[in-house]
C-alpha cells in the first residue's frame, strides 16, 4: 500500500486495526434532525465518546470542525446529490465531491455508495471506478457503502448477495467497505471472508441500546473489522456514554 494512503488508515482505524466511525452525513438528504440542528454541538457530544473516525458531509465538517479532536480521523462523504424533497423512491446516488477538493478539507479519507442490483447499477460501478483510480493517484483510502438491491440480486439470499457486493467493492479499488446485517437471519462470515479489505458493520436502523450492542458482537464474531453507526449514535441523549459501552463490546477499554 502507498505511503500515504498507509498513513491516513491509521488516522481512520483504531490502534488495534479495527474501526468505530460514526456517520452524520445525512442532513444532507433529510435536514436537520435532533441534535444535530446545531453541528458544533452533536460533533462534540459524539467526539467525547471517543470513535476512531467520524463521516461528514462538507457542512459539517464546515461548521462543526473546531469540535474535531486531532487525533480523531476525518472522512468525507462524497457521494449524494439528491434530498427528500426529490420524491424519488429509488436510490439516486451521484458523486457530488472530487478528490483533490475533499482533501482541500483536510480530510483522511472518502466515502461513496453503491448499490448493487439497481437498474443503474453499471452507472454507479463506472462513477465508483473513476473516484477509486483518483483515491489511488492522490493516496486517499476510499470507503465504500456496498448497499444491496434483493429484486436485482439473480435469485441469491440477502447473505449471499452481500458477499457479492462486498467483492465488488473491493475488486472496484475500495480500502474499506460498510455492509449492513442480513435482515432476516444469516451472517457476515460469508462476505467478511471472501473480501480481501477490511469490512465494518453499518447500522442504519435505529435501535434500542442493547440491539446495537449484539449486532456490534455478532458482526465482529463473524470477523468484522468494526462498525459505522449513525442515529444510532448521535440521537442517543448521551452519545458519549453509549460510544463508550460500543467500544466496550469491541473489546476496548474497561
Amino acid at each position: 500500500m502507498a505511503t500515504g494512503k498507509s498513513i491516513r488508515l491509521r488516522r481512520i482505524m483504531g490502534k488495534d486495526g479495527r474501526a468505530l466511525v460514526v456517520a452524520m452525513d445525512q442532513a444532507a438528504v433529510a435536514g436537520p434532525q435532533g441534535q444535530k440542528r446545531d453541528p458544533a454541538q452533536v460533533v462534540q457530544a459524539v467526539a467525547k465518546g471517543l470513535p476512531d473516525a467520524l463521516l461528514l458531509t462538507r457542512g459539517m465538517l464546515r461548521h462543526g470542525c473546531e469540535s474535531v479532536p486531532r487525533d480523531m480521523g476525518i472522512i468525507m462523504r462524497v457521494s449524494g446529490g439528491f434530498t427528500v424533497l426529490e420524491g424519488a423512491r429509488e436510490f439516486r446516488d451521484r458523486i457530488i465531491t472530487g478528490v483533490e477538493d475533499a482533501l482541500r478539507w483536510g480530510v483522511d479519507g472518502l466515502a461513496a455508495a453503491v448499490k448493487f442490483g439497481h437498474e443503474l447499477e453499471g452507472e454507479f460501478i463506472q462513477a465508483l471506478s473513476s473516484l477509486a483510480d483518483a483515491c489511488d493517484r492522490w493516496e486517499v483510502p476510499l470507503l465504500v457503502e456496498a448497499m444491496v438491491a434483493l429484486r436485482g440480486s439473480a435469485g441469491l439470499s440477502e447473505e449471499e448477495a452481500l458477499a457479492v457486493a462486498a467483492r465488488a467493492a473491493a475488486e472496484l479499488g475500495a480500502d474499506l467497505v460498510m455492509l449492513k446485517y442480513p435482515a432476516k437471519g444469516g451472517t457476515l462470515s460469508d462476505a467478511i471472508g471472501g473480501c480481501p479489505i477490511p469490512v465494518l458493520l453499518i447500522a442504519g436502523e435505529t435501535l434500542r441500546d442493547e440491539e446495537v450492542l449484539d449486532l456490534v458482537r455478532r458482526a465482529q464474531d463473524d470477523g468484522a473489522a468494526g462498525a459505522v453507526l449513525g442515529r444510532n449514535a448521535w440521537q442517543r441523549e448521551r452519545p458519549d456514554e453509549f460510544l463508550s459501552a460500543v467500544n466496550v463490546s469491541m473489546g476496548r477499554g474497561k
